[in-house]
């Protein structure tokens, strides 16, 4: 199954939203309204091989509980992943077992192409 994790209320995830093709062919899920459950977490470390690869270090959480200045392990970055939806680096979309994180502009035409 393909899926886009998002946030509903972020702008940048709607405006990424608006551009996709063929973006009847994801299933949307918003983080905040359905938090990220362990399953989901795992399926996307097995994609991308690292917890603090799908890990936003952009969230003001991580500022504001002192994480940036702390030595954090892939058990952090997966405690706090499944804490709280602001620390996934989104969106995130899984696309024929491909995972694209992140809202970088190579990602987003990989993503592109990969939805035609």
């Amino acid at each position: 199954m393909n899926k886009i994790y998002y946030m509903a209320s972020c702008d940048t995830c709607r405006k990424i939203i608006k551009t996709l093709p063929n973006s009847n062919k994801l299933t949307f899920i918003d983080i905040r309204a359905n938090p990220l459950s362990e399953t989901d977490l795992d399926e996307m470390y097995q994609l991308s091989g690292s917890y603090e690869a799908l890990f936003s270090k952009k969230a003001q959480l991580y500022k504001s509980m002192g994480l940036k200045d702390k030595n954090l392990t892939e058990a952090d970055f997966k405690k706090y992943l499944l804490e709280h939806y602001t620390f996934l680096s989104r969106p995130v979309f899984i696309i024929d077992g491909k995972i694209y994180i992140g809202n970088g502009q190579k990602n987003i035409i990989e993503v592109i192409n990969a939805l035609k």
